[in-house]
């Protein structure tokens, strides 16, 4: 079984300056990513590659042993650009300099870092255990639900649930998932159907059993921060 780990790290972040080498607790934010991918990849010898378009980047990743001569293609390096085709192109570049073809993907986040060696082995199970699906994702229970408590415009112009039925309390409605951006795990079929969206009609997900949140404005990084320096987090990354 072939598997491939990837880094999407792009330079130039606009909502937290230079987030994905800054020191997170005493280490480069990216630093968690890596060593989590040393740790689940070891037992299946997996690859392990890296997507960056900054300089910076690529040599805070070499401190930590991952040695990339890959350069993302400019049209991947925008605020526009897809991050399944930032993927897809590294998919087929390792296949390419490597000689083999990949049986599964696993994408780690590095501004999701908050997830376990074993949320990884839980999650590859799940997958491996249905062939018919194409990929998976992390997520949490969300604490808004659709069918109790979020509203969108009608075409009345008034305002209604997003989703009906007869639920008196949110606990009764059906539980809904928060996708929290830590981790993705795709069969090479997924890219072969030219997808655009991680969310199929063959997705599975994990239900993270603790905290997860991704790093979007300034204020995550302090709360995540925070949660680190305290030891408030009860788990062990």
């Amino acid at each position: 079984m072939n598997l491939l780990i990837t880094l999407c790290a792009r330079g130039g972040s606009k909502g937290i300056p230079g987030k994905n080498i800054r020191p997170l607790n005493g280490k480069p934010l990216i630093g968690y990513s890596i060593e989590t991918a040393q740790r689940f990849g070891k037992p299946f010898q997996a690859d392990i590659a890296l997507s960056t378009d900054d300089n910076q980047i690529r040599e805070t990743a070499a401190a930590f042993g991952i040695i990339s001569t890959y350069q993302r293609p400019e049209h991947l390096a925008t605020d526009t650009a897809g991050k399944i085709e930032t993927i897809e192109d590294l998919v087929l570049h390792g296949e390419k300099t490597r000689g083999k073809k990949y049986d599964y993907v696993l994408d780690l986040d590095i501004t999701s870092p908050l997830r376990t060696v074993e949320d990884l082995q839980e999650a590859f199970k799940i997958i491996s255990n249905d062939p018919k699906a194409l990929n998976l994702f992390s997520v949490n229970y969300a604490a808004r639900n659709p069918y109790f408590n979020m509203v969108e415009q009608q075409p009345s112009g008034y305002y209604g649930l997003i989703k009906t039925g007869n639920f008196v309390t949110r606990q009764s409605a059906p539980p809904v998932y928060d996708i929290n951006a830590s981790f993705y795990f795709y069969r090479r079929a997924f890219f072969e159907q030219r997808l655009k969206s991680t969310i199929t009609e063959r997705s599975l997900i994990y239900i993270m059993p603790h905290l997860c949140f991704d790093l979007d404005h300034p204020v995550d990084f302090e709360f995540m921060s925070f949660l680190f320096e305290n030891n408030k987090l009860d788990f062990t990354l």
